[in-house]
């Protein structure tokens, strides 16, 4: 059924060549939807937890925002260096390794003893998810025939969407039923079917252009930046723009970013080649998604939060007001994505943020007297068909501007900055509202600093929709193949996988 005799030649790498439909094909999509679907749940089945985890471990606002934000910090540092040990070592092996590591962190995640205890965890977890979130992506892309890498791909942005948006009510359920280290431990049984599936049907594959040498400086720079930036931000809000602990944090924030940038510009085998920023609906695309996860992020940790103190919702009714998300997402994901292969992306990508804008404005509305077929369903409706729009042409269009062997570094790009949007979003909204202390625990003090966040949302994602319209193009050959990308010391390093969210456009 090839077209051609490129469309069916062996990928690059010594990945196998899967046609879609087959046996083969269908368990490695299981074990990539599965591998990568554990990090995208527990990125969002935590938030419902939370204000369990509160109320059982203490900590207040800043120990929850760290139950966060520790695991999307080391995921969002590591993510880079995780594709590039997959293309050197092979990306089945770190992919298998990951989901171990990943199983052994939400062991101790479950078992926590207090809130230190469960923050350090959370980031041991995160790097877990750095190392399996790439291998999933860069597997399918190595392992299936080109023309079907787009409907695998597609596959898995969907399954893995609604991995993540069904966190809420997995949470919600799992916290009203057996308590709230189940959210964790849920992960134990799901690991062990993924490396059983992984070990016997996935194929092994590599990047025979990859850099010899690892840019561990790189990312050592990436995580002191990001981390001295997020512990600034929140510790801003118990302390004051006037502590010298908060003033050295972002001194050291802002010092590591700019000499992570420093040895990106310099480095023989740099983690991130900064001239694939030379493509610009590369960089269009990255801005969009910026704006687009952050606003994502604050809604999901948000709402959640706001059903059960404020509107009075038990854990598994906060968690299922999320499930019209989900029912949208798995009917249209795929959908969505071959319209954007018709029509191009900017129409879909301006479309989608801002009909999630203004699901953001309508979530304005709940509050201690909120009914959820009146005040929450339509919004979170709206919300569904705005990400269903948004998320499979915005994947499309991240790989569509990179050459097929730069997929990998492309895909680790913008998950990457979706996961410093959500990062840096979490740490930096409840200082702009004035959410402190223990203040999430008390309705009076949540519910305005709630809607003004929804307000900030909105406007987050109505950028996001006119930087789409006005920068996003369909790539043409030229944007496809930056010039930095031809150049070999960039093309040695990060070649290979990493993640959110990706698909075909062509």
């Amino acid at each position: 059924m090839a077209d051609s005799a490129a469309a069916t030649a062996p990928p690059a790498g010594g990945g196998e060549v899967l046609e879609w439909g087959t046996p083969q094909a269908r368990w490695v999509l299981a074990a990539t939807v599965l591998g990568s679907g554990m990090a995208f749940l527990d990125g969002t089945v935590v938030n419902v937890a939370l204000p369990h985890i509160g109320a059982d471990l203490g900590g207040g606002v800043a120990g929850l925002q760290w139950t966060i934000n520790a695991y999307t910090l080391t995921l969002a540092s590591l993510i880079l260096l995780g594709g590039s040990l997959g293309d050197r070592f092979g990306r089945k092996r770190v992919f298998a390794i990951g989901v171990v590591w990943f199983a052994v962190a939400s062991l101790a995640c479950g078992i926590a003893p207090n809130i230190e205890s469960l923050v350090a965890a959370r980031g041991f977890q995160g790097i877990g998810g750095a190392l399996l979130t790439p291998g999933s992506l860069a597997i399918l892309q190595s392992s299936f025939r080109q023309q079907d890498r787009m409907r695998a791909i597609g596959a898995w942005s969907g399954l893995g969407g609604i991995a993540g948006a069904a966190g809420p009510f997995v949470g919600g359920y799992l916290v009203q039923s057996v308590g709230w280290r189940w959210v964790f431990l849920l992960n134990l049984p799901l690991a062990v079917a993924v490396a059983m599936i992984a070990t016997r049907h996935v194929p092994e594959s590599r990047d025979p252009q990859a850099a010899h040498s690892l840019d561990l400086l790189g990312a050592v720079l990436g995580a002191v930046g990001l981390g001295g930036l997020t512990y600034g931000l929140i510790a801003w809000q118990q302390k004051g723009i006037g502590s010298v602990a908060v003033l050295l944090a972002l001194a050291c924030g802002v010092g590591g970013l700019a000499a992570f940038v420093w040895r990106e510009r310099s480095a023989r085998d740099p983690m991130l080649p900064l001239g694939i920023f030379s493509s610009r609906v590369f960089t269009a695309t990255n801005l969009v998604t910026f704006a687009v996860y952050a606003a994502l992020s604050v809604i999901f940790f948000f709402l959640v939060l706001t059903l059960q103190v404020v509107a009075g919702f038990s854990p598994i009714a906060a968690g299922s007001a999320l499930l019209p998300v989900t029912v949208l997402m798995l009917l249209l994901s795929s959908r969505m994505g071959a319209l954007s292969t018709r029509i191009g992306p900017r129409i879909p990508m301006t479309v989608g943020p801002l009909l999630s804008a203004l699901a953001s404005l309508l979530l304005v509305r709940v509050g201690s007297d909120a009914s959820y077929v009146v005040d929450v369903l339509p919004a979170v409706s709206l919300f569904g068909l705005g990400l269903s729009f948004t998320v499979a042409p915005l994947t499309a269009t991240v790989l569509a501007a990179a050459p097929d062997r730069h997929a990998g570094i492309a895909s680790g790009v913008n998950n990457a900055v979706a996961r410093v949007a959500g990062l840096l979003a979490i740490a930096v909204l409840p200082l702009v509202v004035g959410l402190d202390g223990a203040a999430y625990a008390h309705p009076a003090l949540l519910e305005p600093a709630y809607r003004e966040a929804m307000g900030i949302c909105a406007g987050l994602l109505a950028v996001g929709g006119v930087l789409a319209w006005a920068l996003v193009r369909t790539p043409g050959p030229a944007e496809a193949e930056p010039e930095a990308a031809r150049v070999p010391h960039f093309s040695c390093q990060v070649c290979g996988p990493e993640v959110t969210h990706l698909q075909r456009a062509r």
